[in-house]
């Protein structure tokens, strides 16, 4: 028997050894740590598929576990596989550190530098800081799936990415027929508002609006390469995402967000628009799109509770009106609760118009410029332009505009790439960017993880992004 193979003889020996004699939590858990490690020593890529599933259990882990990590779940495992990069790429292969320039560190660096000026009007830097590093550790992940994701290995970080919107929509419909059991989520005396790992409706929903353009894109492309060339593993993928994208948009229903719709809405118009060659034939598809939901909309072929969540939205959105000397009703109490916070970061931009009062300092902020009647702070504006503008001043809010609007820039020069299925996913991240500016009028998406997802969608459109750059230089040469 060789040395290796008693190696691992030895090792399922003592492992299940010690599996008869410890608690079960701690055998599964000591298990899935084993099995973590053996895998991230095969190929860092399987620590970026579980970062990119757990991540989302942040809020989970901190409310429900009775052990208390160091650090989140995903900045632990972000740790994790940012090591296995260094040790698989600069210790056992002896490459030098080089990360070639992309063009889409550009926005990144416009937005770690305009917020970054915020540090100095902050009264909590713990709170800057952490902030500030989720747009850091964005920045890093797109240089690292660049260096780590070339060619169409980006193809399998989609899939992980969707497979974690999957896995969320399954909890989360859990919750949706009585499992979680809150009564303050009750939706027509039946059924419950889903949240899945979040806490909270609405940025559950905002992960599945997210990632349900890129699923349906990518089902859309995965179905046109089977019909063409009827291979099984295009057909196996095509199956994966169709699933995958019922399970995301079950999961924007089940949300019951308002934010998530109205996004959704959205980027699947301008996805209409950009998925044809000619610009023409996009906007003609798109009109078609909103033609068919107007008609359903004013022909009342939509459920009467979906149509009164959505026109309670649009009204909320455009009653802005100082809600100061308003009588608060059970009624009225959501609309005006979230006024209120509108206007205490629109006092908090005043206080200081041009750095605003310190990057994730909102919270902080909230008792020196609240409305009467409002103590309690949600923690942001529930705008995040309002919020950008309270917490980074117009620096802030300009740079993060601009940095949004260079990257919707170069997802649509990745439209033009010659192979299919780069385009499309292309089109299908530029749905998510869509989606992400109009969920934005109502939330905050940058909690829970949800800022590891973006880093590394962005990868991907780095790496895309590359390509459709090399293949420019070769037809001009």
């Amino acid at each position: 028997m060789s040395i290796k193979r008693s190696i691992w003889l030895s090792a399922a020996v003592a492992g299940g050894a010690l599996a008869s004699v410890l608690p079960l939590p701690v055998v599964v858990f000591g298990g899935s740590a084993l099995l973590f490690i053996l895998l991230i020593a095969i190929t860092p890529l399987a620590a970026l598929t579980v970062l990119v599933v757990l991540a989302p259990l942040r809020t989970l882990i901190a409310t429900e576990a009775a052990i208390q990590l160091p650090l989140d779940i995903g900045q632990l495992i972000l740790l994790a596989f940012l090591s296995a990069v260094f040790v698989h790429g600069f210790v056992l292969r002896r490459k030098r550190l080089h990360v070639d320039w992309n063009p889409l560190y550009i926005p990144l660096i416009i937005m770690l530098v305009a917020t970054g000026l915020s540090a100095f009007p902050a009264q909590s830097m713990s709170a800057w800081l952490s902030e500030w590093l989720k747009w850091l550790q964005m920045l890093v992940l797109v240089g690292v799936v660049m260096i780590l994701l070339p060619a169409r290995r980006w193809q399998w970080l989609i899939f992980a990415l969707v497979l974690a919107g999957v896995a969320n929509a399954a909890i989360g419909l859990y919750e949706f027929v009585g499992g979680s059991g809150a009564l303050h989520l009750l939706i027509n005396d039946r059924f419950f508002r889903a949240f899945g790992t979040f806490g909270q409706p609405n940025p559950f929903g905002g992960f599945m609006g997210l990632l349900a353009p890129l699923s349906l894109l990518m089902m859309l492309a995965y179905g046109r390469r089977w019909w063409i060339t009827r291979q099984q593993a295009d057909f196996l993928a095509f199956m994966f995402y169709a699933i995958g994208s019922f399970a995301l948009l079950g999961g924007i229903v089940i949300s019951w967000s308002r934010g998530a719709w109205l996004g959704l809405v959205a980027s699947l118009t301008v996805v209409m628009m950009a998925l044809p060659r000619k610009t023409g034939y996009g906007i003609g598809l798109a009109l078609l799109v909103l033609g068919v939901g107007a008609l359903l909309w004013f022909g009342n072929l939509l459920p009467a509770s979906i149509v009164a969540r959505i026109s309670s939205s649009t009204a909320e959105f455009f009653a802005f009106e100082d809600v100061r000397a308003i009588d608060i009703t059970p009624e009225n109490y959501p609309v005006a609760e979230r006024l209120a916070h509108w206007q205490a970061a629109l006092n908090m931009a005043r206080s200081n118009p041009w750095l605003g009062v310190g990057f994730g300092n909102y919270e902080v902020a909230y008792p020196a410029h609240r409305l009467i009647n409002w103590d309690e702070p949600l923690g942001h504006a529930h705008n995040y332009y309002l919020n950008m503008f309270a917490e980074g001043g117009i620096i802030g809010l300009a740079g993060y505009g601009t940095a949004w609007l260079l990257i919707a820039w170069f997802t649509w020069k990745v439209r033009r790439h010659p192979d299919m299925l780069s385009r499309v996913a292309a089109i299908g991240l530029l749905g998510s960017w869509i989606y992400l500016a109009v969920h934005s009028l109502f939330d905050n998406l940058y909690v829970n993880n949800l800022f590891l997802h973006l880093g590394l969608m962005l990868g991907i459109l780095g790496v895309l992004y590359n390509q459709i750059s090399s293949y420019v230089s070769m037809r001009s040469s």
